[in-house]
């Protein structure tokens, strides 16, 4: 059978030229600069031997560097190593073959450096995708066959045993269990299933098979959205060296000025190749992906997942932020506080036919229902089938009744003389429960703000510089505006639909750098928008490949710690970088003055890394405290 290259494969580390040929590059230098030492302390400086080790260093190592930088210069990308490429150029050129294999190795050892900083950002994932199945148990009249992933077609019926990962998204056509959908998460997010109730990709089994009928195909499901995503960032260069280059901008200049006032000075070439070996700007390319590296782990260590480093350095410059309401600045589990019952309906009776039906949704009012209902001490009926498509409420047949649970607008919409028997709206959630065609109660809820929502905002504007903060909700005016005065937040936007949050944050980021943070399906365009999109890690893989950081743990002060660990990086990687640079122009000067020769600046350059190297590798250590605000 032929791959199909959508398919939903295990995440493989791809062997590529790119990524292999940095790190040969950099063991070629190490080796030939090893063996020049020997050959030259058994034979002597001159004695050839000692030199063809750095011929071979040069040639199999300088040629493809110079070359790859004379690419992208083709192109226009003019960075921060160009200074390194005429040194190895100058190098050869003089004969100064150790001072130039120094310089192969400092710029292979930096792509290297940049290409694990790329794969560990994206550990988490790989991680997470790891384990998707590669097969499908599809049932043929009496008989289950095993098939490929790949063969399955939408329409299929797909038995998922005990405890396995469920290969496709589907519709349960028999069976009644539980599934796991904490996939990307971590957190236990346990589903009921039964007839009628959708099944996502990578969501794992409980303890009773269930038959499903595919949806999808595998390579259109929600896991292979994730797939997706990860090969879209292992084939994407992320901005590591953005910064780098900034400052590499104006460092280069001025390197090549020094550089060409020694020769003019002097008469000498080796002079001039003294100054450019010595100005190779390594604490550029090494030190800030480095510090990049140990920000990413340390977030991963406070679990976030940053998913597109770039995130650590715009953050930092965010003045306006934007809040959704439900589970970012809640807690996202509404509680129920009131049956308002319509006609004669049974409080109890009421409350155990939505719990029973609520017991198959994962909709965020159903686990207060379904709470209610244990509480009573009411018995759960189970459903014989369920229907819950999105927008449009959730129906079933249960214990000979028909119940449907929907919003009051949408009820409008339909049957407007059913509308008019509901008490009239109050703050707050609601929704409506039909039975047997007829309006039986309101259920209320409220979804309280968390505890640390009132100091966190209360901290923006002091300790990051905020000075616009938006809560936009889908919610109704009564519920946002109470939530907002709880918060202290003064401008609400409510009764948004996607497309206006859309609006809203292209708006503020055209007029700010702007943080949106969200954690629902709808909340996706929005963080796609904004300047930054942060995540919280209840949401879908849909959310997970707008944000560029997801939190795996649903809390305001995660917020707070990624906002410290971008600056402190952001702080770091300049100590690192400019610090280098200092010094290195005071080794320039030093070698235009004829004290350095070009190994001996190679040497004092790598003297320089080491020390900002050491100050990158901070970035990866936690300080005493990350948050600057009293929950």
């Amino acid at each position: 059978m032929t791959s199909n290259p959508h398919s939903v494969a295990p995440p493989r580390r791809e062997i590529t030229w790119r990524r292999v040929l940095p790190l040969v590059l950099a063991a070629v230098a190490v080796l030939g600069i090893a063996a020049h030492l020997v050959a030259r302390a058994s034979g002597g400086a001159g004695a050839p031997a000692a030199r063809i080790p750095l011929l071979v260093v040069l040639a199999a190592g300088g040629i493809p560097l110079v070359l790859a930088l004379l690419w992208r210069m083709l192109h226009g990308e003019l960075g921060s190593d160009l200074l390194a490429g005429i040194s190895i150029v100058a190098a050869w050129i003089l004969g100064e073959h150790l001072a130039g294999s120094i310089v192969v190795l400092m710029l292979a050892g930096g792509e290297a450096l940049e290409q694990y900083a790329v794969r560990r950002a994206s550990s988490v994932l790989h991680a997470l995708m790891a384990r998707m199945p590669q097969s499908a148990h599809r049932r043929q009249g009496d008989v289950l066959v095993t098939i490929a992933l790949d063969a399955v077609a939408p329409g299929d019926e797909i038995v998922v045993l005990p405890h396995e990962t469920c290969p496709v998204d589907g519709v349960v056509v028999s069976g009644h269990g539980a599934m796991d959908e904490s996939y990307l998460t971590g957190e236990p997010y346990v589903i009921a299933k039964a007839p009628g109730s959708e099944v996502l990709s990578g969501a794992v089994n409980g303890e009773s098979a269930l038959t499903i009928r595919a949806s999808r195909r595998a390579r259109d499901s929600r896991y292979a959205e994730i797939v997706e995503i990860m090969r879209r960032a292992e084939s994407s260069r992320p901005r590591l060296r953005r910064l780098a280059d900034r400052l590499g901008a104006a460092y280069t200049p001025l390197a090549l000025i020094v550089a060409a006032g020694a020769y003019l000075a002097s008469g000498s070439w080796v002079r001039a190749l003294s100054v450019l070996v010595v100005a190779t700007p390594c604490p550029l390319i090494l030190a800030i992906p480095v510090a990049i590296v140990g920000a990413v782990s340390l977030a991963a260590k406070r679990g976030i997942v940053v998913r597109d480093p770039a995130v650590l350095e715009r953050l930092d410059s965010c003045r306006t932020m934007i809040f959704d309401k439900t589970g970012t600045l809640t807690y996202g589990r509404p509680a129920l506080t009131d049956v308002a019952l319509v006609g004669g309906s049974s409080r109890d009776a009421v409350l155990a036919l939505a719990a029973g039906l609520e017991a198959y949704s994962k909709h965020p009012l159903a686990a207060p229902v379904v709470e209610a209902a244990r509480q009573r001490g009411l018995p759960l009926e189970v459903p014989d089938e369920v229907s819950e498509r999105p927008g449009a409420g959730l129906t079933g047949r249960l214990a000979g009744h028909l119940v449907e649970i929907t919003g009051r607008a949408r009820l409008a919409e339909r049957r407007q003389e059913l509308a008019d028997l509901l008490p009239p709206a109050a703050p707050g959630l609601e929704a409506v429960v039909l039975v047997d065609g007829a309006a039986a109660a309101v259920l209320r809820f409220r979804d309280e703000p968390r505890e640390e929502s009132l100091p966190f905002i209360r901290h923006l504007a002091g300790r990051h510089g905020v000075t616009k903060i938006l809560l936009v909700s889908g919610d109704r005016s009564a519920e946002a505006e109470y939530l907002a005065e709880k918060v202290g937040i003064r401008d609400v936007r409510s009764e948004q639909r996607p497309e206006d949050k859309v609006a809203i944050v292209r708006q503020e980021a055209a007029a700010a750098p702007t943080l949106f943070v969200g954690d629902g399906i709808n909340d996706a365009p929005a963080l796609a928008a904004a300047t930054v999109g942060v995540a919280f890690g209840r949401s879908s893989d849909v959310i997970a490949e707008a944000a560029g950081a997801v939190l795996l743990e649903t809390s305001l002060l995660k917020v707070d710690e990624l906002f410290h660990i971008a600056r402190r990086i952001r702080a770091i990687a300049l100590q690192s970088a400019v610090g280098g640079m200092m010094l290195s122009i005071a080794g320039m000067g030093a070698a235009a003055a004829g004290f350095l020769t070009p190994v001996a600046g190679a040497v004092l350059q790598e003297i320089i890394d080491v020390f900002a190297i050491a100050n990158a590798l901070r970035a990866s250590r936690p300080p005493g405290r990350l948050h600057d605000y009293d929950e």
